[in-house]
Formats: C-alpha cells, structure tokens, sequence
C-alpha cells in the first residue's frame, strides 16, 4: 500500500534486497529476453540430467562432486567474451550489512502492550520506544531479528498467553448431590387443605 501511494512498483524480496546493495533490477518479462539463463535451464533440465545417470550418480555429494568437473567444461564451451573487459564488480559489503539484506522484512503494528504477532506466535518487546510499527527481518540462518529505525530491540517468545492484571481463576468447587426428601414438609401441610375442599364439593 505505501508503495502504490508513493507511486512505486512493489518490490520482490529479492528486489528489495538488492535495491539495498545499490544493484539495479531489470527485468525480463519474456523468454527471448533472457536467452543466455533459458539455454542454461535446458542444459540443466536435459543433458546435465543425462550426464548424471552415465556417471553413475546417484547420491546428492556424489552429484556436487560431479559438477565441480562439469561446470568448467560447461563453461569453455558456452561462455561470451564480454563487451567490455574492465571489471565492474564493487567491493563486497561487511557482513553485517549483507545479513540485513538478504533477509525476509515484514512490518509489523507494535500494541501498546509493547507486543508484535508475527507468524503465529507473540513476542513481547523489551525496549521503551514510541512507535506504532517494527520491522521483522528473518535472516537466512533462521534468525530472527526486531528492529525501529535501524536499531535492533531485544525480544522474546510469548509461550502461554498472560493474566491481565485482578484476574484469578475461579476454582469451582464441586457440587454434593442433593437427595429429595420421599415426605417433604409442604406437601405434608398442603393435605388437610385438599381434603377439606374435596369434602366441601361432594356436600
């Protein structure tokens, strides 16, 4: 939504990850415009396939083995001289810069109990911050990371949902069973009444 009011495309996560590293996204919206990775899908897809079972590969590390051969052949034979020799490549960003990147970041509304639902669960925020959203970014290493403006805030998992404040459980107490008496006492004074207005219709 803030990207549709901003007039911008909605990114991709990996989009995103990228735009953050400075590197530019071009698409390609049809299969001739991306030939060169069409022509390695198909080698992929049929004659690594093919190669695989002459080799008689039949494991996963049997097959990464396979290709640490195969992927220089592979190259020799399809590889395009570039129309620029110079090399462009920038210098790798720090590690912790590549971390926050390369993560999956959802925004999530911060109650004012100071918790986030995020993914089926609860966490409860630890820092004092006035805000009324926090970013939720789940690293590849399967960590997970809150964070306000670039600051990481500390957290934890909400195991059992907590008692607000006053409120006890009510601990109901069994009920004895209660026996009628065969005579009660009302009936024993309602009789003579029923007798008397009997005999009074008869007469």
């Amino acid at each position: 939504m803030e990207e549709q009011l901003a007039g911008r495309d909605p990114l991709s996560p990996c989009g995103r990850a990228l735009s953050e590293l400075g590197v530019e996204l071009i698409p390609a919206h049809s299969p001739q415009a991306k030939g060169r990775v069409e022509r390695l899908f198909k080698t992929v897809q049929d004659r690594l396939v093919k190669e695989l079972r002459l080799a008689g590969v039949s494991t996963l590390e049997a097959a990464n083995r396979f290709l640490d051969g195969y992927l220089p052949i592979y190259n020799r034979r399809c590889s395009v001289q570039p129309a620029q020799p110079a090399d462009l490549h920038r210098p790798r960003p720090a590690s912790r810069e590549l971390d926050r990147s390369r993560c999956i970041k959802t925004t999530r509304c911060l109650r004012k109990d100071f918790t986030i639902a995020h993914q089926r669960g609860l966490y409860q925020i630890h820092d004092t911050i006035r805000a009324s959203h926090v970013l939720v970014e789940e690293r590849v290493d399967g960590t997970m990371q809150i964070t306000h403006q670039g600051r990481p805030l500390g957290f934890h998992a909400i195991t059992s949902r907590p008692m607000k404040a006053g409120e006890a459980k009510t601990v109901h107490q069994p009920r004895c069973p209660v026996t009628p008496r065969p005579d009660p006492p009302w009936r024993t004074r309602l009789r003579p009444e029923r007798t008397s207005h009997a005999a009074a219709a008869g007469t």
